[in-house]
């Protein structure tokens, strides 16, 4: 039995107190591949304050695991390259270890709209998930190529999107072109927003952000 002291619970949490809320461990725990239901169990049962120590192993383990979880969800979202078709069908590759695949699917669905549909094919379970515009979400075993020109057949020309048929490539490298001035280079925050560990991502792999990051001092001369 808790001991009351002052008329405080020596064990409730502050607001500003770090860490992760039980409900919010309860919402995206299983969202982690090593997920099991005997740790929501333990997450239940075990006070708040005690989940947010970052000394106890069991509080280390599901920070640990949520980090995992929100790092992968971040990076598939800042790093994904896309592409559309003139039928409004927006695909791409991504490679998800953890169930994180309908938060990427959203924030894409918000970002470029309800006019299109959006296609991503996991290269982990290699399965492709689509949300239609509406925000409606299913998952099949089919290649990514297959499911776009399927989901493409039945649908009219869109006009707007004939207007802006380019690869991810050519998009990314008529940016960087633009954009990238010698003077300005800084190596530290480039490797900051843009790790080495990025470059293995399906969207990366081969990305021109590698050439204009890897140059010599030669270059600038």
């Amino acid at each position: 039995m808790k001991k009351i002291i002052n008329g405080k619970d020596p064990l409730e949490v502050l607001g500003c107190a770090r860490g992760h809320t039980r409900e919010e461990l309860i919402k995206n725990l299983p969202r982690h591949k090593d997920f099991s239901p005997t740790l929501i169990k333990q997450v239940k049962r075990i006070p708040e304050v005690v989940l947010r120590n970052s000394g106890s192993p069991l509080a280390k383990k599901i920070n640990r695991m949520m980090r995992e979880v929100s790092t992968e969800a971040y990076r598939a979202r800042q790093f994904t390259r896309t592409e559309i078709n003139n039928r409004g069908v927006l695909y791409g590759v991504v490679s998800l270890k953890h169930r994180v695949i309908d938060l990427v699917l959203k924030y894409m669905h918000e970002r470029f709209g309800s006019q299109c549909l959006i296609c991503l094919y996991n290269e982990y379970d290699q399965k492709t998930a689509i949300m239609d515009e509406s925000g409606r979400v299913r998952v099949i075993k089919s290649p990514l190529i297959k499911v776009v020109e399927n989901l493409s057949r039945n649908r009219p020309v869109i006009p707007y999107f004939d207007d802006i048929q380019f690869s991810g490539e050519e998009i990314f490298e008529t940016l960087y072109n633009s954009q990238f001035i010698s003077e300005r280079e800084n190596q530290r925050f480039f490797k900051k927003m843009i790790p080495d560990k990025c470059f293995k991502l399906p969207g990366m792999r081969g990305g021109v952000e590698r050439r204009f990051r890897n140059k010599e001092i030669n270059d600038y001369l």
